[in-house]
């Protein structure tokens, strides 16, 4: 069923539950390992009972027409009698959470500001990853589901349920699978292009890249000796040097490198398309080392593909 950690999901229902106005009661739930629910005004005992009909003629005392009563008669009802199988959700701190639970309803009572006046408890603890460990971030997910944060009651279904359970079965969208196929291919020709490339075209595509990542050169290209590109980032006023090089060894990146900490400069570019004894050039915070795949994937990343086709036509 997929109660614990690192199993697969197989709901039979899933609901998004808010917990508590705001979610004020998240963080405290879910440290507890509880379901927090509240409709104070609603005796346990009716609930507990089965008695909706009486529930009913109590929600219709507090709701303001019928509409409001059916929902919240709906939200009462599902929170008592949805069994251990459902999947609940909830979104916090920037995570969606999710969580199997026990099927007994207990009272608490208590003050609203700190814990909800009831709550089941979770079968296992709340999870904010994925069964592969991987973090649940709002950010990450699509809005189709995490939506839901906005419905203004306190349970709902998820109209996303198929896409919510294969992300928290770490399972890949069927277009997103194919869509990162077809992104290889062209990431491997790409390669292939550039590797091809005539050195001026080469430098070239280097210079177009840095230019649409928001870096503006301070020289032409080629104009200082010790280096082929001197860079500036406005927007964050770091300064980079770019050496590009069709084919280069670990000797050619080690000179470099020595220039780069007597330059004062922020960072050091060293693009090349067939290096040798790559083992010998050591990638850092404020080292970068653009080869292969990783020159290929920044290149497509900024729109060169095309540009690559017409120059390898």
């Amino acid at each position: 069923m997929g109660k614990f950690q690192n199993e697969m999901v197989e709901p039979q229902q899933v609901r998004y539950i808010k917990l508590g106005s705001g979610g004020i009661w998240a963080k405290p739930a879910i440290a507890a390992s509880e379901i927090d629910f509240s409709y104070r005004e609603i005796p346990h005992e009716l609930c507990v009972g089965g008695a909706w009909e009486a529930v009913k003629e109590k929600l219709a005392g507090s709701k303001a027409s019928p509409g409001a009563v059916t929902s919240a008669l709906r939200e009462v009802r599902e929170f008592y009698e949805l069994g251990p199988n459902c999947l609940w959700i909830t979104i916090h701190g920037g995570h969606l959470w999710w969580a199997f639970a026990e099927s007994e309803v207990v009272w608490r009572g208590g003050p609203e500001k700190v814990r909800g006046p009831r709550f089941r408890r979770t079968i296992g603890k709340w999870s904010k990853s994925d069964v592969a460990g991987r973090d649940l971030r709002v950010e990450q997910i699509t809005s189709r589901l995490t939506q839901v944060a906005g419905y203004r009651g306190t349970i709902c279904k998820v109209d996303a349920k198929d896409y919510l359970i294969r992300r928290i079965n770490a399972i890949v969208e069927p277009v997103v699978a194919k869509a990162e196929a077809a992104r290889d291919v062209m990431i491997s020709a790409a390669s292939e292009m550039i590797t091809g490339l005539h050195w001026k075209d080469f430098e070239v595509m280097t210079d177009l890249i840095f230019a649409r990542s928001g870096w503006q050169r301070t020289t032409t290209v080629g104009e200082d000796a010790d280096h082929d590109i001197l860079l500036e980032q406005p927007s964050t006023g770091e300064t980079a040097f770019v050496q590009v090089k069709s084919k280069a060894d670990g000797k050619v990146f080690d000179n470099y490198m020595e220039r780069f900490r007597q330059s004062g400069l922020d960072r050091f570019f060293f693009v090349c398309h067939t290096p040798k004894g790559i083992a010998q050039m050591s990638p850092s915070k404020n080292v970068h080392v653009w080869h292969g795949a990783t020159l290929a994937d920044i290149t497509v990343k900024n729109g060169l593909f095309d540009w690559l086709i017409q120059r390898t036509r």
